[in-house]
């Protein structure tokens, strides 16, 4: 009888969650223990108020507008990150023992853990302490209230102590130590103030997890431009500094322009914003009153505001980092040029293809009555035509072209949110022929979470990798298993998951058979170019099927976290 309430927590969601953090921490060699063990804190405490926020929902919601129709989702928002970065610090493990990366790599990387751990529980503790206001409005509620005060408080002391052994156990000097934990500390309080930020900002654009998600993502990239930054400042003045050694790591230039350009746009409409508000020139509330002799003062403004940022201001930050021979943008051309047949070639054929599928589906999304969701997927397959032979035959490459399409869409969704003359309105047109339930007015992100979906693995994988198919974990989850899932599902699909769900136990059977023959067919192709790694079957099979099932459970934007999920999984 006492099992009965926990299974009815047990949601398929949270079961194959379970499974994901199982899998990882029965592969974490004992040099990992701390890192383990933060990761079990981090999900029982996920866990329960993830529990606490599906059952009492309103409480959540008169703090927060999040997406209509879902659930929390903070289970899985909080352990995606922190999951990966241990599966990569497995992978890194065995890369050290091979003598094939360094102990400076590893050191790095577990500072990265530990900063994204933090992200995620301090997160954890804010929305914690949102319930407990709520909870102490009803006086009936007082005695269940100070039963989680206490429960919450235990996961904060247990967090605490172990990140404080694991950096003990690491320096002899107590300095260090002291400045590591007030820079894991940082991130988790930007974390906090930053979720905040985002779900005020975007009502009703993302779930509580999916917003955790984002929050622990954005944290950890710029702490990690950050600590570049100030390490290499405090380079020339102490070479003995905690940043300096933390962060003296090599990074090629291309992890460096991406990472520039990425930040500098996001940055850009808060720089640009706040001009605006100081000068009192422009009301970006309402647009639609300004003049015509307005509207181009403000696009040029603008335009002209972008180039300094994109030629000026970012390739100096590049430089300064990374200590290019040249300027960042002659680098890249003096990149794409150095192999012009090959590349040119390979840009050739995805504008050919991208120009004909967006032409003959904008057109079909128009006049046709197909379901929206089945154009969407074709997209999602168009993936694997256009990806597969680049991260075959130009790796490289293709990690450069992925930074240079986040660029392009992080420019034309501010041209689009804003309304810039003029081509705000013709993005904002086109995008609607595409947008779904999850996307809203304020902000459109389905194409991000693809690009991105399939761009993550790759990017991870610029290091150490001795698992042929991770850099294929986006492609292979979003291009054939998500597609080949929804296809089947919508037409032949007839035993659904749950009486209130979409997903259908056909589809999830497809999209897991369609993954598993396609890795059959990718891993002897792989193996004739000269790949020399492992990959073991149980492995593979487990990372496969648990993806297909989070894909048929899980009412998140499954762009974002299934690519994760498999990637994690297939490190191990």
């Amino acid at each position: 009888m006492a099992a009965a309430p926990a299974l009815q927590w047990m949601n398929g969601e949270r079961g194959v969650v379970v499974l994901y953090i199982a899998r990882i921490l029965y592969s974490a060699p004992f040099s990992l223990l701390s890192e383990s063990i933060s990761l079990c804190i981090i999900s029982l405490f996920a866990l329960f108020l993830d529990i606490c926020a599906d059952r009492d929902h309103d409480r959540f919601s008169q703090v927060f507008k999040t997406r209509p129709g879902v659930s929390s989702g903070i289970l899985l928002g909080a352990v995606t990150l922190p999951g990966l970065m241990l599966s990569r610090l497995i992978q890194m493990s065995r890369g050290l023992s091979l003598n094939e990366v360094g102990f400076a790599d590893l050191d790095y990387l577990q500072l990265q853990y530990w900063a994204t751990s933090a992200s995620c529980f301090i997160v954890l503790v804010f929305l914690h302490n949102i319930l407990q206001r709520q909870d102490h409005r009803v006086p009936s509620v007082s005695y269940r209230c100070n039963w989680k005060t206490k429960f919450s408080l235990s996961f904060v002391a247990l967090f605490a102590g172990i990140c404080c052994i694991a950096f003990s156990a690491k320096s002899h000097f107590g300095w260090q130590v002291a400045c590591v934990l007030l820079w894991v500390v940082f991130h988790g309080l930007v974390a906090a103030k930053l979720i905040q930020s985002i779900l005020r900002t975007f009502p009703a654009c993302t779930s509580i997890g999916e917003a955790l998600l984002v929050t622990s993502g954005l944290v950890i990239y710029f702490g990690d431009m950050f600590g570049h930054t100030v390490a290499k400042i405090f380079g020339y003045l102490a070479s003995s500094t905690f940043l300096s050694v933390q962060y003296d790591i090599k990074r090629s230039e291309i992890t460096t322009i991406i990472q520039g350009m990425t930040i500098g746009l996001l940055l850009f409409p808060l720089f640009l914003k706040l001009s605006f508000q100081i000068s009192g020139r422009f009301k970006f509330l309402d647009i639609s009153r300004e003049s015509a002799n307005h509207e181009m003062k403000k696009s040029f403004i603008f335009y002209t505001s972008l180039v300094v940022l994109l030629v000026v201001v970012v390739p100096s930050w590049m430089q300064f980092v990374q200590d290019f021979h040249m300027h960042p943008l002659l680098w890249v051309l003096d990149f794409v040029f150095s192999e012009p047949l090959m590349i040119l070639s390979l840009c050739t054929y995805w504008i050919a293809l991208i120009y004909a599928s967006v032409t003959r589906f904008y057109d079909i999304s128009k006049n046709s009555k197909i379901e929206r969701i089945l154009l969407r997927k074709y997209y999602h397959l168009m993936a694997v035509f256009i990806f597969v032979p680049a991260l075959i035959l130009q790796p490289k490459f293709l990690n450069l072209a992925f930074g240079a399409a986040l660029a392009v869409f992080l420019i034309l969704e501010i041209i689009r949110v804003w309304r810039i003359w003029p081509l705000g309105q013709l993005v904002h047109q086109f995008m609607n022929a595409f947008t779904d339930h999850r996307d809203s007015e304020i902000l459109v992100i389905s194409h991000f979470s693809l690009l991105l979906g399939c761009a993550l693995p790759i990017w991870l994988c610029s290091g150490f990798n001795d698992r042929p198919l991770a850099p294929f974990a986006g492609i292979l989850s979003l291009g054939i298993g998500d597609t080949m899932a929804s296809m089947i599902g919508y037409k032949y699909g007839v035993l659904r998951w749950s009486k209130t769900g979409k997903k259908t136990i056909e589809g999830t059977a497809a999209g897991i058979t369609s993954v598993l023959a396609a890795c059959s067919v990718l891993l002897p192709l792989l193996a004739t170019t000269g790949y020399i790694f492992s990959q073991h079957w149980f492995s593979l099979l487990v990372a496969v099927t648990a993806s297909g099932l989070l894909e048929a459970y899980t009412a998140q934007l499954d762009n974002a976290f299934i690519p994760l999920v498999f990637y994690s999984l297939l490190c191990l």
